[in-house]
């Protein structure tokens, strides 16, 4: 039989055929097994995990077959719970594949503990400034019959009294103990007089 016969015949037209199913089977087999393999195909939605502690978390994400690592952990917000998600990495609502590990930052437990700086016998403006920069809260005022008017002479905590150098929680209120400037002494020196003086 000779060539062009050949072309012509059912018999070339069948291993034409035959060659190309084979190939488009092949192409088909290796594009679904490496969907598979990839995942190419499955998107799964990222749950919001704000606010919700470690054990939720896990629990949340095993229902979505994803994973997580925790990466680092921010300043302590009072808005959220301690040792909780403050952010997420993807965020929620992005879609990723199965397995996907989801980074996260964490709340602290509480704020970080500084030390009180030595603010004694200075006026109540630089104390207050100096206080406030170093990340707390001023509280109450009271004073003491003392020389130095406004001056402060002591830190309170609670009603106790609170030594320079001592580590408190950052954002902790502390009250400062003032002096008078002996106001009190000269008035009550004034009253004396006053008494003194014979009446008539």
């Amino acid at each position: 039989m000779g060539f062009f016969q050949y072309i012509k015949s059912k018999e070339f037209l069948v291993t034409i055929i035959s060659i190309f199913a084979i190939i488009f089977l092949l192409i088909f087999g290796l594009s679904s097994w490496l969907n598979y393999y990839t995942h190419h195909d499955e998107k799964i939605e990222v749950p919001n995990l704000e606010k919700m502690s470690l054990f939720e978390t896990k629990r949340e994400l095993y229902k979505s077959n994803l994973t997580f690592r925790v990466i680092d952990s921010a300043s302590f917000n009072p808005d959220y719970p301690p040792k909780s998600v403050i952010e997420q990495n993807p965020e929620p609502g992005d879609f990723v594949k199965k397995n996907r590990k989801i980074y996260l930052t964490l709340n602290p437990s509480n704020y970080r503990k500084i030390e009180v700086p030595n603010v004694l016998d200075q006026t109540k403006r630089q104390v207050v400034t100096r206080l406030k920069s170093a990340g707390f809260r001023i509280g109450k005022e009271r004073f003491i019959p003392d020389l130095g008017k406004n001056v402060v002479r002591m830190l309170e905590m609670k009603g106790e009294e609170l030594k320079p150098g001592k580590k408190i929680s950052k954002n902790s209120i502390i009250d400062l103990v003032l002096g008078d400037g002996l106001e009190g002494k000269q008035r009550m020196d004034s009253i004396a007089k006053l008494d003194s003086i014979p009446n008539g």
